[in-house]
């Protein structure tokens, strides 16, 4: 990968004054507003807020699907504002794992050949069959997503995203489309994903019960980072409510 300047902190992920803004006909709208923040090695961060806080550009910045409009971003001290078209597809493939509220699994294929679509194509991954063992559907992997639950979808879904070993997993409302109790069975997929693997981890949420399995939460609105709390005390996903 081709950068121009590096970071020199200790933390995986830095933002500098970023801020993006999107332009509709005569209309700007600044989306982010000068997000400054640090995410480090192995925790799992909840991005808290409503709709329209920001969270989901953010994540968007961070996964490499878009750029700001202003300030820095560096990944592993290396500056990917500045990086090519090719680096960031190269950073997309190998080193973010996204999951999404909506599943995005293709209906003709099995499980076991949703998750070695990702295989295929990443230089370090792990084996399909392991990945799905991981978020506990070994018994469900030659099932195609119409015979899946929800939940058993989403689960597929974060095991496409792990499978490629990433270094940061992004995870956009994972439980949003889900009922409450299918809801926490995919948070201890998540939070499994993150203590076994050592996996970065950012969960983006408006439910403000999730955040207390977190080790930090950014709280976000109207673009800006309001508050940035650290949990002394972690729940496990068993332990919410909501």
């Amino acid at each position: 990968m081709a950068y121009n300047r590096s970071y020199s902190g200790d933390a995986v992920l830095h933002l500098d004054t970023v801020s993006k803004v999107y332009t509709m006909g005569e209309v700007q709208v600044e989306a982010l507003k000068h997000v400054t923040v640090d995410f480090f090695e192995g925790e799992l961060v909840v991005l808290l807020g409503s709709s329209g806080s920001g969270k989901s550009t953010l994540l968007n910045i961070i996964g490499g699907l878009d750029l700001p409009s202003q300030g820095d971003l560096f990944f592993r001290g290396k500056e990917l504002t500045a990086a090519t078209e090719e680096d960031l597809t190269g950073y997309r493939r190998e080193s973010i794992g996204f999951v999404f509220q909506f599943y995005n699994l293709i209906s003709s294929l099995t499980a076991l050949e949703n998750v070695q679509l990702v295989t295929e194509i990443s230089s370090n991954p792990m084996s399909a069959e392991e990945a799905l063992r991981l978020v506990n559907l070994s018994e469900r992997m030659n099932h195609f997503p119409a015979q899946l639950s929800g939940g058993e979808q989403q689960r597929v879904a974060i095991a496409r995203a792990v499978a490629k070993r990433p270094e940061l997993l992004l995870c956009d409302e994972p439980t949003g489309a889900l009922d409450y109790e299918t809801g926490k069975l995919v948070l201890e997929v998540i939070r499994k994903v993150n203590e076994q693997l050592g996996t970065t981890t950012l969960v983006i949420t408006h439910n403000v019960s999730i955040a207390s399995m977190a080790d930090r939460v950014v709280h976000m609105r109207s673009g800006e980072i309001t508050e940035i709390e650290r949990n002394e005390k972690k729940l496990s996903p068993s332990e919410l409510s909501w």
